[in-house]
């Protein structure tokens, strides 16, 4: 089987590393791929979705896996869907789930699955009246995708007020934040957890937990992901249950009824409040970098699970998961996510350890090659050290021991990746 990855990322590298290990695989394509992922496959610098699909038909390619948002929002799934190509992710329709915050709140309401208390708007007025009935802190949350950074939780009325403002005036996102959802804050413990879609059935992937903050301690600015890890003990069975059952069954049955069969990655953002889960969010993709320590859980052929899936086959496929725990610690470049950093060799230490050999890895993403083939960071979040363990302290101490490996001028990272749950 020859598959096309769809993206340049670490979660994209990842997916590309379990398929690399995959006995069904033969060939590996990234569109467009980083400086990193030709060394699993061959990278195809294109970005058109026509030419990318007359690729795909040139090449025999028996699947397409898109791994970002912003390509399923637009569309891709569709193009490929009319021309009779395999492709793994929602259409643009589904998509809404993730590229409009107002239809997935909506659609929740609708379903009658269970989120935070909310409007949507696109009048200041409204809005301020609705915040009044709140008690701080406020969520306000622009409508469109916004990289992942749309969200904004406020200690008080003034700071909503000035949010919202700066938001539908466009000041904040663009035409992203020209409508908003303003809702209550929960208080609760936050969980990633993915169901593999394919439009009726589903396979649940271990829940993980994401560290979205800069610093140790979660202090300083949200980033897109300073690390997470998986399986998290914070979830227990009577949890998957009520995610099943309140969650993930009514979105596939509310999405065919809509007529817009949910098939790929459905990302739940949830907050757990008093044992019950409920839904701050949908994304239609794997987290980044919650995916980059599922893959390596996977004990089934990674082109199963994807293919399987999209072709509406899952109820026929069996995948399993090693039972053992994987810590991911993102290492950042200096500015980030202030600002664009100046590009900078990287250096990996040679791994004499047979314990890092075996367990521990390298998932890149902001990297690219110079003119003498060495490898540069070049983005913001630059790569992520994954360790895999039996336990998590075991998983935990495989990332950090890689982490001391690997080298670049002004490299930042978390120290205290999964501390909440060891």
């Amino acid at each position: 089987m020859d598959i096309l990855i769809v993206g340049s990322g670490g979660r994209e590298y990842s997916i590309g590393l379990a398929l690399r290990n995959d006995k069904n695989v033969e060939n590996i394509y990234f569109a467009p791929g980083n400086g990193a992922s030709d060394r699993l496959g061959e990278n195809v610098a294109i970005s058109d979705f026509e030419q990318l699909a007359d690729f795909v038909e040139l090449h025999g390619i028996d699947l397409t896996i898109v791994g970002p948002e912003t390509p399923l929002v637009e569309g891709i799934v569709d193009v490929f869907e009319t021309r009779g190509l395999r492709i793994f992710g929602p259409s643009k329709a589904a998509a809404q789930l993730e590229g409009s915050k107002i239809f997935m709140k909506n659609f929740l309401a609708r379903h009658n699955i269970p989120t935070a208390r909310y409007i949507e708007t696109d009048s200041q007025e409204v809005a301020y009246t609705f915040v009044e009935s709140l008690t701080p802190p406020i969520v306000v949350k622009a409508d469109g995708l916004c990289g992942g950074k749309g969200v904004i939780i406020v200690p008080n009325h003034h700071e909503a007020k000035e949010a919202i403002k700066a938001m539908l005036n466009g000041s904040s996102f663009g035409e992203a934040g020209k409508k908003i959802v303003v809702e209550e804050f929960l208080d609760g413990y936050e969980l990633s957890v993915f169901a593999i879609c394919d439009g009726k059935d589903y396979v649940i992937l271990p829940a993980a937990q994401d560290h979205k903050r800069l610093l140790d301690n979660d202090k300083g600015p949200n980033t897109g992901g300073m690390g997470a890890y998986a399986p998290t003990p914070l979830v227990n069975e009577t949890i998957y249950t009520a995610l099943r059952q309140k969650v993930v069954e009514p979105t596939l049955r509310g999405m065919e009824a809509e007529g817009m069969p949910f098939r790929g990655v459905l990302f739940m953002g949830v907050m757990v409040v008093g044992g019950e889960p409920l839904i701050l969010e949908y994304n239609v993709r794997f987290g980044d970098p919650e995916c980059e320590e599922l893959m390596p859980l996977l004990k089934s052929p990674a082109s199963e699970l994807f293919y399987k899936a999209a072709i509406g086959d899952l109820a026929n496929a069996t995948i399993e998961f090693h039972d053992k725990y994987a810590v991911g610690v993102v290492m950042a470049s200096k500015d980030y996510p202030y600002k664009s950093s100046p590009p900078t060799q990287i250096i990996i230490d040679d791994i004499i350890h047979d314990d890092i050999k075996a367990n521990a890895h390298i998932s890149f993403a902001g990297v690219s090659q110079g003119s003498d083939g060495e490898l540069l960071a070049t983005g913001g979040r630059v790569l992520v050290c994954v360790g895999v363990g039996e336990s998590l302290k075991e998983a935990h101490a495989m990332a950090y021991k890689l982490c001391g490996q690997i080298h670049f001028a002004g490299k930042q990272c978390r120290t205290d990746i999964a501390y909440q749950a060891l």
